[in-house]
């Protein structure tokens, strides 16, 4: 039985995942860089924030696996897409383990894993992904042994959108995500003002409703609370929108949300509703999973594996801007 470790640390959150062969996931211990109130994530700040848990979390994660260290047969980690500095943190985490223990090691796309892990979780076979993170915005579905980013957004991802707005109001995301913040306070009304609705075929644009937003409530003088709604509501539409023409186009019957905003109720919903007129079968993800984690690098990188796939040393060089369908996808059969 194989059992593999994966170390995640792209952005602002860090993790360390645990899973065996079967998919049983045995660990998954994260931590989360909290900037001031009102500042974003500085990544030079939260690279030093995950260099100090790190050991930490993977002293915790063996513990909840009852595993030692000697008992890992694969080191996994993000190789890319993320931020520099915070994506060097999970890499020397598990060059220092390979070594130490004369393990094999895999640099794993973000992107993907966070599909993979759906599929494993969710129980899906082929699914269109509509991936909304801090970090990303994107529909991916796989054709031709790659994963394919079918549309995206064309400026700042919906989470980032969501942060800087929340980040703007002043709003205390301390005790819980910024979406979350974002969500409960627009769930106290039905109140809309319309906002700028930016779709293009495939692509998404979130910088002008941003803009718009934020201008609501500082000059115009609408509410925290009304303009969240709106915000939620305008930009959950246009992925939905988006998400709906590549179920209709690409002819699938799954549908799947992942990253951090699919923690959303209201997002699921909608997505839900939508799928359920094209008789395509949903799935969302417990926020364990859904959020950047390390089990999801884990998992890819075990698969990576045993479809053949091997990496040196060498070959773990971080990438910042490490496209999914740059991988060959060898362990799906077509």
């Amino acid at each position: 039985m194989l059992i593999s470790i994966g170390f995640e640390s792209s952005a602002d959150k860090v993790g360390v995942g645990i899973v065996d062969e079967d998919g049983n996931i045995l660990a998954n211990q994260r931590a989360t860089y909290k900037p001031e109130i009102g500042h974003g994530v500085i990544p030079r700040d939260a690279a030093e924030h995950h260099a100090e848990v790190m050991p930490n979390l993977l002293k915790t994660a063996l513990e909840e696996a009852s595993l030692s260290a000697k008992d890992i047969d694969l080191i996994c980690f993000t190789q890319g897409s993320g931020m520099g500095p915070c994506l060097r943190v999970d890499a020397i985490a598990a060059r220092t383990m390979a070594i130490s223990l004369n393990k094999p090691i895999i640099g794993v796309n973000h992107q993907i894993a966070h599909v993979e892990i759906g599929r494993l979780i969710g129980k899906l076979m082929d699914p269109v992904v509509l991936y909304v993170s801090g970090g990303n915005s994107q529909i991916i579905a796989y054709s031709h042994h790659r994963y394919h980013v079918f549309g995206e957004t064309l400026d700042i991802p919906l989470g980032n959108c969501l942060d800087v707005f929340g980040r703007e109001m002043k709003l205390d995301a301390s005790k819980a995500p910024m979406g979350r913040v974002i969500e409960e306070l627009a769930e106290t009304t039905d109140e809309y003002v319309p906002l700028p609705y930016s779709v293009k075929g495939m692509d998404l644009s979130f910088s002008g409703i941003l803009t718009a937003s934020i201008r609501k409530v500082k000059e115009e003088g609408y509410s925290v609370e009304v303009v969240a709604n709106s915000l939620q509501e305008t930009c959950f539409a246009m992925v939905t929108e988006v998400a709906e023409r590549a179920l209709a186009h690409l002819k699938k019957d799954e549908l799947l949300v992942t990253g951090g905003v699919a923690s959303n109720n209201r997002l699921k919903q909608m997505l839900n509703e939508m799928a359920e007129d094209h008789d395509a079968r949903f799935s969302g993800l417990p926020p364990a999973t859904a959020i950047d984690n390390g089990a999801m690098i884990a998992w890819t990188g075990l698969q990576m594996y045993r479809s053949g796939y091997r990496q040196q040393l060498s070959d773990t060089l971080v990438r910042q801007h490490f496209r999914p369908e740059e991988v060959e996808v060898t362990w799906r059969n077509d």
